[in-house]
């Protein structure tokens, strides 16, 4: 199949290679067509194997007990593998593994990987199943060790052979070569190819076997992006999960990073990935409108999901994703700042308030501070949290233009909400007579913020449309 290679299998106290430990160890090592070495041991975990694993492995906590740690078998292991191709059903799984156990011990691993699964998929791609158990099953392959490694090692060998009798030495040399100069990391089931994925900005999108999406995700250079969250998959928890779960991948291209952030940022809303957790749609969104009067009790007032007017903002402060991070934001700044309680809400009653009794309040709840002084520091206090009043007549267009793709996207707003994305002059024309209700979007706000304060430095045109409206029409 390749010129040198190591069959490897492990078993471990679990699928977590960031905190399961291995328990067992097999390897045979093949050069030109030959067996060479072949070697097993049972790892001591340093931890306790739970019933579900020793049911499932055989491998019970007493038979580790006296096995040598892995710290003690991993120059023989790094030996076996050296100069090879790592290959395993799964490979992902065990490269994981022997990755976080070595760096443990502060040793890098480098080594060339193969999977079998996604061999098996190119071999036989009539057949839906290629695990393990199916593989045998489909080739008549039988085995007494099931889950213990060097039977799973085994199983893999009198498979490989197979495929050798079948499709011939050279084909399967072939195919995995191919594999082998291709990604390494990529998810066995993933029925995408990778490489179909192009290199340029928009937003990626991973599915599971169901409809609904596992993760969404933007980039300026998409299968560089997906990558990525394989090869992390070895290190983080939560990649590991996801890439365990994927199936198959979609991708939606824009103009430039603005456009990808806003579609990013609605499709997270409308479809709720699983392991999403930024984005996502808030209904509890909320800020504090402060009273013209200085007498006003309370000088502060919540204001809530769709009575939060962006045309209100300039007597507004926050925002924040809830009720208790309002309160709790406003509680810090009257501590900081020495103002009341009373005065602002947070506490009932008459005369003076805790906060004056125990010197953190100026007195205004008791006459030794103007309502008039008070008000003044509590805005300056509020000051950098005050919410910016749309500072245009009436809607703008931010323009980006890609030159390779050719690409161009208008994106609309008025008072901080986005309206559309536009491409010709059909869909500008219906976007800027367009009277549908604004919903105001904390993630939209604070894109615009940073990009509209600074216009000129990222790779977009702004349009004013009282200006420019007639003149951009006629560009398109």
């Amino acid at each position: 199949m390749l010129p040198c290679y190591v069959l490897l299998d492990l078993e471990t106290t679990g699928g977590n290679p960031v905190h399961d430990r291995i328990t067992e160890i097999a390897a045979v090592r093949i050069e030109n067509g030959q067996e060479v070495a072949r070697w097993s041991t049972l790892v001591n975990p340093g931890c306790s194997i739970s019933p579900f694993i020793q049911h499932l492995t055989g491998i019970s906590n007493a038979m580790v007990r006296g096995a040598p740690g892995f710290e003690t078998v991993a120059q023989h292991l790094l030996a076996l593998l050296d100069g090879a191709v790592l290959v395993a059903h799964n490979v992902r799984f065990d490269h994981g593994f022997l990755l976080n156990e070595l760096a443990r011990l502060d040793v890098a691993l480098r080594v060339k990987t193969l999977c079998t699964v996604r061999l098996s998929r190119l071999l036989y791609p009539q057949h839906k199943g290629h695990g393990l158990d199916a593989i045998m099953q489909r080739h008549g392959i039988r085995t007494l060790e099931r889950h213990r490694a060097m039977g799973d090692v085994e199983v893999m060998q009198a498979w490989l052979q197979i495929a050798r009798q079948e499709h011939g030495a050279e084909l399967l040399g072939q195919q995995a070569l191919a594999l082998l100069q291709s990604s390494a990391t990529l998810p066995p089931q993933l029925e995408t190819r990778v490489a179909d994925i192009p290199e340029s900005v928009g937003v990626y999108i991973f599915y599971g076997e169901g409809p609904l999406p596992l993760y969404i995700g933007k980039s300026i250079k998409l299968r560089s992006r997906v990558l990525a969250h394989f090869q992390a998959a070895s290190r983080a928890p939560r990649e590991m999960r996801m890439a365990q779960e994927i199936r198959r991948i979609e991708w939606l291209e824009t103009a430039g990073e603005i456009g990808a952030l806003l579609l990013e940022a609605r499709l997270v809303k409308e479809r709720q990935p699983a392991y999403n957790r930024r984005l996502r749609r808030e209904s509890t969104l909320c800020a504090w409108r402060l009273a013209d009067d200085p007498l006003a009790r309370p000088l502060l007032s919540l204001v809530r999901g769709e009575a939060l007017q962006p045309q209100e903002f300039g007597q507004m402060y926050g925002v924040y994703r809830s009720k208790n991070q309002a309160l709790s934001s406003l509680r810090e700044l009257a501590d900081s700042q020495g103002l009341c309680l009373q005065a602002l809400g947070l506490e009932s009653g008459k005369g003076r308030c805790f906060a004056h009794q125990i010197g953190r309040c100026q007195g205004v709840c008791c006459g030794e501070e103007s309502p008039e002084r008070h008000h003044l520091r509590l805005q300056l206090a509020l000051a950098q949290q005050k919410l910016l009043v749309w500072p245009y007549p009436g809607k703008v267009g931010l323009r980006e233009y890609n030159a390779r793709s050719e690409r161009t996207d208008i994106h609309i707003f008025d008072q901080w909400c986005h309206l559309a994305t536009v491409h010709d002059e059909t869909e500008l024309t219906d976007a800027l007579g367009s009277r549908s209700t604004l919903a105001f979007d904390l993630d939209t706000y604070r894109l615009l913020l940073k990009h509209i304060a600074a216009p000129g430095k990222g790779k977009f045109e702004l349009i004013d449309w009282t200006e420019k409206q007639q003149q951009t029409l006629n560009s398109l």
